[in-house]
């Protein structure tokens, strides 16, 4: 029925399926808002029965093999002591562990703050989002509490697979606790465009508890889209090819379109007892073309908008009367809530009304049941429906319409599905159309009505082919074997990533050398970045530590800065320095600066008017000229917008700067245009001339750099300060640890 009640045995019984067979991983934990069982009191004892709601049901026998374990709430209040103990042990022998959650607990986090201002916000809905600071307070109290519970049965290697919009704060309360664990999230419901999660007043820290996961999923790239930009926009963490860099980090952001289990929809559609619920059902029916739709009561379904397409198609269309019928469920679901009461009430209303104007005697326009089914009389009604009508307002994924397609097995049938539906990138052999178009969804019902069977087998066995290739089980090993190559490539950071180890090792090397130097950029390495260039001067502190440096070895600054303001931030101190990335140097017996390249400045104007251009449009953006180069500024720019204009423009530049034989770099908030045979590696090579040093070090920041590094002996170290991708030997954290490693070098 509901996408979230479905997700629940396919998805989980194919994940243990997966995990299970596997003997290179650790535990694995499920956690999940509901577990599969439902918590009932009955003569003095406790039962478990399949949850009505929540992530999953139907786990199976699966669940007693290996140590894996599923964490979530029972799905009722355990107040006494003993009886929570009790109702533990007996989940115990079922591989569960509950999280208990009092009565105000589902009221303010679940039925408040998971259901009244993410689920109406994160479906854009947002004339229903309430704001209620208690259900935020509530909300978080909510996810210490499961943050507690994992840890009491996780260890530090385990796996946690963290599921759903209710819990979006848990993994990063869980990474503070077990920064080495393997910890991945899924959203099963859409993620929202900027414009909307900035409404919320939490949107920070919501944000901020998902990236504590290695590997965030989401059922569609427009979902994982929008995330990246709020993620960008809010939390100020720019991504590359879906990978974020926050602190020492790698997180993979990418869309895993969910599958269902197709065989089992196949194999029921001719089971013999779908097969006999067909024949009593369309005894009842007569000869008609039926159409279904199936909901969970929600406003993000559309479903009055689909009774009133419906209502216009038969008045309109005299002719299809008592030829055409509606069987329309509509699975309860929170009808205590003033909006869904008025939701069902409106529902109520337009189905009695097209019924009591268009039914006779021996025709029912629309067959309404507001409860569920068993699965084979689901089957029954996939299978003798001659077209579903899916047209949700807003679904993450919606496995309805996947679920009627494996049931044609006669390959006989039109699927109509809304394209704010996750599933309409899949299926896109369907009738897509706009569920806010309701003109257009009357013309897909009749064209739908009118298709040719050769059509419809085209259509339905190009769609089947797809889901039998990428169904759940699938879906489960794809997510599952990314998750592992993002831990494969944070081990490589974490492998290069400069410990108290090697501090010692460098520090007593260098300290036995005698004649070291040191390739020390500045800007990002040796201070901080500030949103005024000119206010990154050197502190005390660093000028202390270059003087004491420069009377042990040989220090060069080799940066990007113009000479004059280098020349005057370093003019006493014994220190070589390459300005604009190797256009000057000047060496620290020398009294002044020397062009080490001669450069052609006739490409300037054309690129300078672009660059302007983009100055215009891009409020705090400003250019800097340099002798060799054009640097764009962004840093003072609104977050977000700064990453969008600079991604333009560095288009635009590539474009143009093949004529000019130029070359485009991406810093630190900064995009910089200039020749490519002048970079900081080939002045570091010059100055190295001639020298022999028994200590070569490189520390640098950003791209500009990665040639400083490639330029260096082979028995070099090189370092680069923050966790990206480089030619660097090792990565340290920021400036703060550059700063305490060449300290240890002098003291």
């Amino acid at each position: 029925m509901a996408d979230l009640l479905r997700v629940n045995s396919i998805l989980i019984s194919a994940f243990f399926n997966l995990i299970n067979r596997s003997k290179n991983m650790s535990k694995t934990i499920i956690v999940s808002n509901r577990l599969p069982v439902s918590l009932q009191h009955k003569f003095g004892k406790f039962e478990f029965k399949p949850s009505a709601g929540g992530l999953a049901t139907g786990l199976g026998s699966i669940y007693k093999e290996g140590d894996n374990i599923w964490i979530g709430w029972p799905g009722n209040d355990v107040e006494d002591p003993n009886q929570r103990q009790e109702v533990s042990e007996e989940l115990k022998k079922l591989k569960m562990a509950p999280v208990f959650l009092t009565k105000k607990d589902i009221e303010l986090y679940y039925e408040g703050f998971s259901n009244e201002t993410i689920w109406p916000a994160f479906h854009y809905f947002t004339q229903y989002i309430n704001y209620e600071e208690t259900y935020w307070q509530a909300y978080v109290a909510v996810n210490r509490k499961f943050c507690d519970a994992i840890l009491e049965s996780a260890n530090p290697d385990d796996t946690i697979w963290v599921h759903d919009y209710q819990l979006l704060l848990l993994p990063m309360m869980l990474r503070e606790t077990l920064p080495s664990a393997t910890i991945a999230f899924f959203q099963h419901i859409p993620f929202p465009s900027y414009e909307i999660i900035r409404m919320l007043p939490w949107r920070k820290e919501m944000l901020e508890g998902m990236v504590g996961a290695d590997l965030i999923g989401f059922h569609t790239y427009d979902d994982m889209r929008h995330f990246l930009s709020a993620v960008g926009r809010i939390l100020g963490l720019s991504n590359e090819s879906g990978y974020i860099q926050a602190d020492n980090r790698l997180i993979n952001v990418d869309s895993f379109p969910m599958g269902i289990d197709y065989d089992k929809f196949a194999k029921a559609a001719v089971s013999k007892k779908t097969l006999a619920n067909v024949k009593k059902f369309k005894s009842l029916l007569g000869e008609q073309r039926l159409l279904l739709t199936i909901d969970r009561l929600d406003y993000s379904k559309g479903i009055p908008q689909r009774i009133k397409v419906f209502d216009e198609l038969l008045e309109a269309h005299p002719e299809i009367h008592e030829t055409v019928s509606m069987i329309m469920v509509v699975v309860p679901s929170r009808d205590k809530v003033k909006s869904y009461m008025e939701l069902k009430e409106e529902i109520d209303t337009l189905v009695g009304g097209i019924n009591s104007k268009y039914r006779t005697l021996n025709w029912v326009p629309v067959h309404y049941f507001y409860r569920s089914f068993p699965f084979n009389e689901l089957s029954a009604f996939y299978s003798m429906s001659d077209i579903a009508l899916v047209t949700p307002l807003r679904d993450g994924m919606n496995l309805v319409c996947k679920e009627f397609v494996a049931s044609k097995t006669d390959k006989k049938g039109v699927l109509i599905l809304s394209e704010m539906a996750g599933a309409s990138k899949e299926l896109v052999d369907a009738v897509i159309v706009n569920p806010n178009d309701m003109l257009a969804v009357k013309k897909s019902i009749l064209t739908a009505l009118n298709m040719p069977e050769d059509e419809q087998v085209n259509r339905i066995t190009t769609m089947q082919e797809s889901l039998k290739k990428y169904d759940i089980f699938q879906w489960v090993k794809v997510f599952m074997d990314r998750l592992q190559n993002v831990k494969e490539k944070q081990q490589e950071f974490q492998s290069k990533a400069i410990d108290k180890a090697l501090m010692k090792e460098l520090e007593k090397k260098f300290k036995a050398a005698t004649d070291p130097v040191l390739f020390l950029d500045y800007d990002g390495t040796l201070v901080g970045f500030k949103n005024r260039p000119e206010n990154a001067f050197p502190d005390k502190e660093l000028l202390d530590i270059i003087d004491k440096l420069a009377g042990k070895c040989h220090v060069v600054i080799i940066s990007g800065r113009d000479k004059e303001t280098l020349g005057k931030w370093f003019a006493n101190q014994r220190v070589d320095m390459i300005a604009e990335h190797g256009v000057w140097v000047k060496r620290s017996e020398a009294e002044s600066f020397e062009l080490y390249a001669e450069v052609d400045d006739s490409w300037k104007p054309d690129i300078r008017q672009v660059m302007d251009y983009y100055v215009l449009r891009t409020p705090g953006a400003f250019i800097e000229e340099k002798h060799h180069s054009l640097v764009w500024h962004y840093r003072k720019v609104e977050s977000g917008l700064g990453d969008l204009r600079m991604r333009e423009l560095f288009s635009h530049l590539k474009y143009m700067a093949s004529g000019h034989n130029l070359q485009v770099l991406e810093g630190n908030m900064v995009l910089e245009i200039k020749r490519p045979d002048i970079n900081k590696g080939r002045a570091a090579i010059g100055l190295l001339k001639g020298e022999s040093h028994d200590f070569v070090l490189a520390l640098g920041d950003d791209w500009t750099d990665e040639d400083t590094f490639k330029a260096m002996p082979k028995d070099a170290y090189t370092i680069r300060v923050g966790y990206a991708y480089t030619q660097a030997d090792y990565n340290i954290k920021n400036p703060t640890e550059v700063r305490q490693l060449l300290t240890s070098f002098v003291h």
